[in-house]
């Protein structure tokens, strides 16, 4: 066993202490995702102009694969090379200017929502072996809802001024597509974890003492 890993007692499951050149390659890797699905031409779906793209399926995907702290670490590496000017974000926008804007509120979710979407997952991969991708699905949804729609709702009326009776009806039109979305991603983590089981919980051989 490596010095990155402390084995939990009675478990197989070793908790990790510190990250090493595996984990930074991931998150670069899915940092990388994350702006490339922001290159696909988004739908302007609101009245605020607000677009609908694959950014929500890959930030749940980022953290269904990689967990809390490397999912946040990735998609917040995301963020931050937007707000510093690369257009990454939607419709190639970038800057602290979008900070200002009614989408605001969707981008600063963002690193959240993966942290919690990789913790539930988390969970899930440690009690649970039948119905991954239903719970997935779940995990996505819920976080979708507490943290996604929930933070954009609120940028749309701090942004726009606009009331809150508003800026809900405006943000119900992602919901369609965000379950759509997630399905996919549950479906996609899934079959990753499959390939690869040692991505997001790292499991070691016994040895005896």
């Amino acid at each position: 066993m490596s010095q990155t890993d402390t084995a939990v007692e009675g478990t197989s499951s070793p908790v990790r202490r510190r990250w090493n050149a595996t984990d930074l390659g991931l998150i670069a890797v899915f940092a990388a995702l994350v702006a490339g699905s922001a290159l696909v031409p988004g739908i302007a779906a609101n009245v605020f102009g607000i677009p609908i793209t694959f950014q929500t399926l890959a930030v749940m995907l980022t953290g269904l694969m990689l967990g809390p702290a490397r999912g946040f670490a990735a998609v917040g590496l995301y963020t931050l090379l937007g707000l510093a000017g690369l257009p990454i974000f939607s419709q190639g926008r970038s800057g602290l200017g979008i900070l200002a804007g009614p989408s605001a509120g969707y981008i600063i979710a963002f690193p959240i929502a993966a942290a919690l979407v990789g913790w539930l997952a988390t969970v899930v991969i440690r009690r649970t072996i039948r119905a991954r991708a239903l719970w997935f699905f779940l995990a996505a949804t819920v976080t979708s809802v507490l943290v996604v729609h929930s933070l954009g709702i609120a940028g749309i009326v701090i942004n726009t001024k606009t009331g809150l009776g508003q800026a809900f009806m405006a943000d119900l039109i992602f919901y369609p597509g965000d379950i759509i979305k997630n399905i996919l991603a549950a479906v996609i983590a899934v079959a990753l974890h499959r390939a690869f089981p040692d991505v997001l919980v790292r499991r070691v051989k016994r040895t005896n003492r």
